[in-house]
């Protein structure tokens, strides 16, 4: 049988992008409002998110959400935005507020930190009709609980551990989907994919670091060019 492969039109000015590594399209993904979504890029960085080819953002960052820095994401983004809304710093009903806030913007899921009550979380889900995203760093982690107090799904951010939090989570709950992050290599990705996870949270280079790269490239070619007119 014939396979049938995707068409794609780059364009002539953003055919240079950042594309997340192939290995995550094995993921079985998670379906949210008729949506699958298998790659999620973990940035703030609105010139990364408009360059990438990851299904969706995941804008979560160390300081208080505000509603403006949701509203400049949610605006910049072509593809479904799981907001940060605090939980750490910020507690209480300034989260619920927040989640509301992000829900009218268009957000598509809203992202609360490891801190968060399960209080907070069951006021959230009194208040949305969005998918509520628990941020799970240990094995340790009462997961019944949060789920009962309203969260959607889990987001694991456990460094080399990740992959054996996910394993754990799929054990205990195996219809509960989980977005995870999969490490700097194919490798690690892969073994995150194997423990089970649904969707991946990739970390792509930094504007700085791809400028650094361009201007390099650059830098190069002038250099070669005057070599080449030298007599």
């Amino acid at each position: 049988m014939q396979k049938n492969y995707s068409k794609e039109f780059a364009g002539q000015f953003r055919s240079h992008m950042i594309r997340v590594p192939e290995i995550i399209r094995a993921v079985p993904g998670i379906r949210v409002f008729g949506k699958r979504i298998k790659s999620l890029v973990f940035s703030t960085d609105v010139a990364i998110i408009r360059n990438i080819d990851a299904d969706a953002v995941l804008a979560v960052y160390p300081f208080t959400p505000q509603p403006v820095i949701t509203q400049a994401i949610l605006g910049a983004a072509d593809v479904p935005v799981f907001c940060g809304i605090g939980g750490g710093i910020t507690r209480g009903k300034r989260v619920v507020n927040l989640a509301m806030d992000a829900e009218f913007k268009g957000a598509m899921g809203v992202v609360v930190n490891t801190p968060t009550e399960n209080e907070t979380i069951a006021r959230v889900a009194e208040t949305v009709d969005i998918p509520i995203i628990v941020t799970v760093v240990s094995e340790y982690e009462d997961f019944q609980s949060r789920l009962d107090a309203g969260a959607s799904f889990f987001n694991v951010s456990g460094a080399a551990k990740t992959p054996q939090i996910v394993r754990r989570i799929k054990e205990q709950f195996p219809d509960v989907p989980v977005m995870a992050t999969g490490g700097p290599n194919d490798e690690s990705i892969r073994n995150t994919i194997e423990a089970g996870a649904d969707a991946i949270c990739y970390t792509p280079a930094t504007n700085g670091e791809i400028f650094k790269q361009l201007m390099d490239k650059y830098r190069a070619n002038i250099a070669h060019q005057a070599e080449e007119e030298e007599p």
